[in-house]
């Protein structure tokens, strides 16, 4: 690649993808062998978080580089300004050409299956091309609006398949080839309904399956739960029925990661391509006794999610692993500083391109902030019941709003518990350690601007 030429920036967001479930992260069921090989020929961060595990609110960062309580972000139902800078704005003003292919989901939908809805062009961001939808939830019936025409297109097929073959075909035929890109393809697989092309199913069905500990474990701590009709009142037998489907659909992810990648090859991109791959946020997949979709939650299973960034240009960087926690809010200036820009307005999140180039060994942060600020719907788990976090290399420690009591709720040793089955939240040998946490919870609450009020912690 020329020292000179500004290089191209992809980015595959998966929906709902756990770090755990790629082979790469260590997951015993599955072969994800292109993530793998992306990441073989990458930088993978280990510890990777989704501040606030829920669609819109992640979507808000990603596109912002703003926590999302800074404008008091729900869970769901919530429509971004036209008036917030985006990514997009970002490398408009540097020249590149911006699409984005996918799930938006920024645009305030109501309803859970996503109705066909345009999203007219003052509240696109600004990519300059939009081939897009608000939300779907029906991976088979695919609608789109191409950017400022009103008019629904349908696609026949499966949703990933079809958004890889469009992300192809824009990159190929129709954008500007004397600029460079920055072009996102978000795909909804695997977020449920778990459903899957014919052939990835048959090849999941009855497989046994290596589950963690945690799978149906029994917590002897309160954990707010949400009531949607429907949802996991199933037996275990059940919930691994929907785990098989959800590494399928996570199968048939990776194979369009390979389908790309060799495009990127065939098309001569590849050499002048960083590709970076991640997720909104996990799923709890049936762990501590919770709802196979369920998300939300501080817990590992919900908050982990891939991050793995292939820069052409650092080759001797391949294979390399960042254990240090990295954020949403680090995405955005990321993003820039892989293409050599600087945000114009002042980020909370952290530049990680240095890591990646490898110029930095690790970061100076003790941990990321977690969070959960509202949610207007009363049956879901955090209604009236937000909770702030943070997540160490060593140790995640939460605190729980319910009613007007803020109270400690969480506090896990990750290193000798990293499928978190010991709350020590109340272990009197870890007091000191929870007091610590709790005051540096407190210092990341302020810096972040929070209006969440957390009092020192009282004297024990």
């Amino acid at each position: 690649m020329p020292a000179n030429r500004p290089p191209n920036i992809l980015v595959i967001m998966a929906d709902q993808l756990r770090r755990q479930a790629l082979g790469c992260y260590g997951d015993p069921n599955i072969a994800t062998p292109h993530i793998d090989r992306l990441s073989r020929e990458g930088v993978t961060f280990d510890a990777a978080c989704s501040t606030y595990p829920v669609c819109v609110p992640f979507r808000f960062s990603f596109m912002t580089g703003q926590y999302a309580h800074t404008r008091f972000v729900p869970g769901l139902t919530w429509r971004m300004s036209p008036a917030e800078r985006t990514l997009a704005d970002e490398f408009n003003a540097a020249g590149y050409h911006t699409a984005y292919i996918g799930k938006w989901h920024l645009d305030g939908v109501t309803d859970h299956h996503g109705f066909p809805r345009f999203i007219p062009r003052s509240r696109q961001g600004r990519w300059r091309k939009w081939l897009a939808f608000e939300l779907r939830n029906a991976h088979f019936d695919t609608i789109l609006y191409e950017d400022d025409d009103p008019t629904p297109r349908r696609f026949e097929g499966y949703q990933t398949d079809i958004l890889f073959h469009l992300t192809m075909r824009h990159l190929d035929e129709e954008r500007p080839k004397d600029r460079p890109f920055c072009c996102v393809v978000s795909v909804e697989p695997p977020h449920f309904p778990y459903e899957a092309p014919a052939e990835y199913i048959a090849k999941w069905k009855g497989r046994p399956l290596r589950l963690p500990p945690s799978f149906e474990h029994k917590p002897d701590y309160p954990i707010p739960e949400g009531h949607w009709p429907g949802d996991d009142t199933h037996s275990a037998e059940i919930k691994q029925d929907r785990v098989r489907t959800y590494y399928a659909m996570i199968q048939n992810l990776d194979d369009n990661v390979g389908r790309m990648r060799a495009f990127l090859d065939r098309a001569g991109l590849a050499d002048n391509t960083v590709v970076v791959f991640l997720s909104d946020h996990g799923e709890m997949g049936g762990a501590h006794g919770l709802p196979t979709a369920e998300k939300c939650h501080p817990f590992e299973e919900s908050i982990a999610i891939p991050l793995i960034a292939r820069d052409p240009r650092q080759a001797g960087q391949a294979g390399r692993r960042i254990a240090d926690p990295v954020c949403t809010e680090d995405i955005f200036p990321t993003l820039c500083g892989l293409a050599g820009l600087t945000p114009r307005d002042a980020m909370p999140g952290i530049n990680l391109a240095p890591l990646i180039r490898g110029d930095a060994q690790s970061l100076e942060r003790e941990g990321v902030l977690l969070e959960h600020v509202h949610d207007f719907r009363p049956p879901s788990a955090h209604y009236q019941r937000p909770y702030r976090g943070i997540r160490t290399r060593r140790w995640k420690y939460a605190v729980l709003k319910d009613g007007v009591r803020t109270a400690p709720w969480l506090l896990f040793d990750l290193e000798r518990d990293p499928y978190e089955m010991d709350n020590r939240v109340a272990d009197p040998k870890l007091a000191a350690e929870r007091a610590r946490l709790h005051e540096l919870l407190r210092q990341r609450l302020t810096l972040a601007d929070d209006h969440f009020e957390l009092t020192p912690e009282p004297p024990r």
